[in-house]
């Protein structure tokens, strides 16, 4: 019913007429929108022990109502049949009577209302623990369909659009430059203000060459690309084979007689592993140039002291270490990125959330490698 201009709050009073009666006085407008009464105490007296065996309603000081009404009178219902009291709904009105009994006409399917259970810690972490566990297992048999897509390419086998590879090496490389180019040098001019701002106080500011040139040269650079790439490329690529699965074009493939991992996924592997370290050794050179704009600003040495102190400080060993480093990154992006792509459900949502996915799964997988390489390097002497 339309709400009045005016209106007045809605009332609730029970009495006891009788033994095993209650009479439930219904006043005012109960409107959805307006002022209602707290009615907790009697739903819970109704389900108490002292619950009346027939329950009345008495409407002659009602206003106007709508569904606040309704809701009030359906809890009290459901509270009568959870104790087996009757329920004489004579005094309500018509309109109200009728409603109710079409609100319970058909009783409510067993299972029908979804439930929330809370699970304990101890069971939160198990399933997290196995949920991580399908996670590796689904990543390991990805990884391993890539490496047999990889021998077919090497046989010859291999059937994808050359023209796809070339454009998958564009967005790969090509339009990563921008962002590798902005966050290298940035991360070589924060590198160096921040070993000068120390080193300086014992009068080692030269050093600060080596600070920066090694540092991106055998971690920083990998590691950044590594994460650039993920947060962009990565996710295009899970982005691009859900959208296809959700339009059945992977079907379409497979119908064709096509494999989905040869088209689809080996082309934009092969251009994200081999632009990797290209971008990564691209990163080592501005990195370093970041370093060398901060020494000069800030500390008393030369363009060619700054050159011959990191030329001095950097290996063929640190270069070469950085760059397999770089190559293991691609990979692990390519296969978090596709992998996620490749098992994303039918629907929309399900694109995001597998691109979400295949942008936190590249990251973690970065920081764990850089970890375990790290380790390796050190007890080798790389």
């Amino acid at each position: 019913m339309p709400e009045p201009a005016s209106t007045t709050n809605a009332s609730i009073h029970c009495e006891r007429p009788g033994s095993g009666v209650l009479l439930i006085r219904l006043g005012g407008d109960w409107l959805l929108a307006g002022s209602r009464p707290a009615t907790a105490a009697l739903l819970t007296e109704l389900a108490g022990r002292e619950a009346p065996a027939r329950i009345e309603f008495d409407t002659q000081a009602l206003g106007h109502w709508d569904t606040g009404l309704m809701i009030f009178l359906s809890a009290v219902r459901r509270a009568a049949e959870s104790r087996n009291a009757a329920l004489d709904t004579t005094g309500l009105p018509d309109g109200a009577r009728k409603l109710l009994d079409l609100a319970f006409a058909v009783p409510e399917r067993a299972g029908a209302r979804r439930t929330r259970s809370a699970d304990s810690l101890v069971v939160r972490i198990g399933k997290a623990t196995q949920q991580m566990l399908d996670h590796a297992r689904e990543l390991l048999a990805f990884l391993g369909e890539l490496t047999q897509s990889f021998g077919r390419l090497l046989r010859g086998r291999a059937v994808f659009d050359r023209a796809d590879l070339m454009k998958f090496f564009y967005q790969a490389g090509a339009q990563a430059l921008g962002i590798v180019s902005l966050i290298s040098f940035l991360i070589g001019v924060i590198f160096a203000f921040v070993g000068a701002y120390q080193m300086e106080q014992f009068g080692a500011g030269i050093y600060v060459a080596n600070l920066v040139a090694v540092a991106m040269v055998r971690e920083m650079a990998a590691i950044m690309t590594g994460i650039i790439m993920a947060g962009r490329t990565g996710a295009a690529f899970a982005a691009q084979l859900g959208t296809m699965k959700v339009n059945e074009e992977t079907d379409a493939l497979r119908v064709l007689g096509l494999d989905p991992m040869d088209f689809l996924v080996l082309p934009r592997a092969i251009a994200l592993i081999i632009m990797m370290p290209l971008l990564t050794l691209y990163a080592d050179l501005l990195g370093i140039a970041g370093g060398l704009v901060a020494a000069l600003a800030m500390l008393d040495i030369s363009f060619v002291q700054y050159l011959e102190q990191t030329f001095g400080a950097v290996q063929l060993l640190d270069l070469f270490g950085g760059l397999f480093k770089s190559l293991v990154y691609g990979t692990l992006v390519t296969v978090a990125g596709c992998q996620q792509g490749m098992a994303c459900g039918n629907s929309a949502q399900a694109v995001g959330e597998a691109t979400t996915r295949a942008v936190v799964m590249g990251i973690l997988l970065i920081v764990i490698s850089a970890s375990v390489l790290t380790v390796i390097y050190t007890v080798l002497n790389i």
